[in-house]
């Protein structure tokens, strides 16, 4: 077969997709002739990644096992996420729902790693794990990374003196076997070195550093690796700086998952006064809105739109959007779209328009939304885009007088970084609710004799996959058309797929 009658070959909805897909990170999804998932996979760019499939020296020189998957792709679908880190994360998170036949390495249902300290023990250690329990030791992550989970831990067991050994209460015995009091490692409570309480204080310690309040620690380490640079030791230096890589990445990755803490009153109506003096605002925007797209699947987009009073995120007026006119990851169009709906509606309805309008993006989004204000007779309502990379503020676009730098640690800056990082948090939970809500329906896809009839009457029954996956043999079996031994099935394959 010929590389151009091989791509021929596949679907003109492949070969459509294949052409819109967006450099972006995410993750991707192959699915067969009968629409099951076969294979899960993430990518950086998934243009290069998902595109590199369907070359010809792909199909030549590619393992047996890439071949036969390529082979059976029929259609795929992506989910477009906002860093690679989040996409190995959603991977790992697919896989386990879908459990997609050619992802052999993920059958054994693995997990990413965490950090367990069990404060229940009387000398506490450090440990991996891959599953949390309820059993009142203390976890960190998870994180991507193994190795820089394996690094921590070493680095904190030598730099506070942790134990390694595995006896709940080490003693004599233990240490006759354990060389890590020899080289300096451990701080031997066997040998009563030192007490319980001050190995617990050691615990404390590292614990806090896993939390992210000793940075010190990173300063020193830091410090150590600068000089020995300068007297060339270049070994020692770039040793020194991996590790202080890795145990950044626990830091970060732990820091994440901690809430932003509030802004205070005081602090919002003063960055509300420096807004309205570097935009030339006629009045304090006291009012702010702020849009956010988010795609799935690169054929379906959905928006948030957040709001601040006084300065302060007001979720009673937080709305969440479909977009239904644009089709793949059109971010300035579903912009375009989500922005008219908005302040159409509030004309129509005759409400109060914000003060300030803001679009999470650059230039090309703020230039559409603009366009629709403009449309709808809005020229006067202010409008600006708040640019990723350098956190600038993107506006006049009429005279484009490029973009506003505001102080790094100005009230005003807080004031829009924080509004954009809420509608940013509130688009992708809106997004993973949706996405939530496709895979458990395409459960009932995967069931043996589950048509799109069955499937229409049991939604239809319970009102919701979350009812359906809640229910009893019984209550499924009262829905019209599945009998009990479909019902039987049903709660079967839902239970191991839960």
């Amino acid at each position: 077969m010929t590389w151009l009658n091989w791509r021929m070959s596949f679907s003109k909805i492949i070969r459509d997709k294949l052409k819109a897909l967006p450099d972006e990170p995410g993750c991707y999804l192959m699915r067969d002739r009968d629409g099951k998932i076969v294979y899960v996979g993430k990518a950086a760019s998934l243009r290069k990644r998902v595109q590199s499939y369907f070359r010809e020296h792909t199909r030549r020189t590619a393992q047996p096992k890439i071949r036969s998957l390529i082979n059976s792709i029929a259609d795929f679908d992506i989910v477009v996420l906002k860093s690679e880190a989040e996409a190995i994360l959603t991977e790992g998170k697919l896989i386990k729902e879908y459990r997609p036949y050619y992802n052999t390495l993920w059958k054994d249902d693995k997990r990413f790693l965490m950090i367990r300290v069990d404060v229940q023990h009387p000398f506490p250690t450090l440990q991996k794990c891959r599953i949390r329990k309820n059993d009142g030791a203390v976890y960190f992550g998870p994180y991507t990374s193994g190795l820089a989970v394996k690094v921590a831990i070493e680095f904190l067991e030598r730099q506070f003196g942790l134990r390694r050994c595995r006896p709940r209460v080490p003693d004599g015995d233990s240490y006759k076997h354990c060389s890590n009091d020899i080289v300096a490692n451990c701080s031997a409570p066997c040998v009563g070195r030192v007490s319980e309480a001050d190995y617990r204080a050691r615990v404390d310690t590292a614990c806090a550093f896993l939390r992210g309040e000793r940075m010190e620690v990173l300063k020193a380490l830091r410090a150590d690796m600068e000089k020995a640079s300068d007297e060339q030791r270049f070994e020692d230096a770039a040793a020194l700086r991996d590790l202080l890589l890795h145990l950044q990445t626990t830091v970060k990755e732990r820091a994440k998952v901690r809430k932003t803490p509030k802004m205070k009153q005081d602090e919002a109506r003063l960055g509300l006064a420096e807004l309205q003096k570097q935009l030339k605002l006629p009045t304090e925007p006291r009012v702010i809105e702020c849009f956010d797209i988010s795609n799935i699947s690169g054929t379906n987009s959905v928006a948030s739109m957040v709001c601040s009073v006084d300065g302060v995120p007001y979720p009673n007026r937080y709305r969440r959007f479909r977009i239904k006119t644009v089709e793949g990851a059109d971010d300035p169009r579903s912009m375009a779209e989500v922005v008219h709906r908005r302040y159409s509606r509030l004309l129509n309805e005759q409400k109060p328009l914000p003060g300030l309008v803001m679009v999470d993006g650059g230039i090309t989004q703020l230039r559409a939304a603009k366009a629709e204000l403009v449309a709808l007779g809005l020229d006067a309502l202010p409008i600006v885009g708040l640019a990723k990379r350098y956190e600038e503020l993107v506006w006049d676009v009429e005279h484009n007088s490029g973009n506003l730098v505001l102080p790094r640690h100005s009230a005003g800056l807080t004031v829009v970084t924080r509004l954009r990082d809420e509608a940013h948090r509130f688009a992708i939970s809106y997004h993973r609710d949706l996405r939530r809500k496709r895979i458990m329906e395409s459960r009932l896809d995967e069931i043996p004799g589950i048509g799109a009839s069955k499937k229409e009457a049991l939604l239809k029954h319970f009102g919701s996959i979350a009812r359906l996956a809640r229910a009893e043999v019984e209550a499924i079996a009262e829905a019209p058309g599945i009998g009990r031994k479909t019902a039987a099935l049903i709660r079967s394959e839902l239970d191991k797929k839960s």
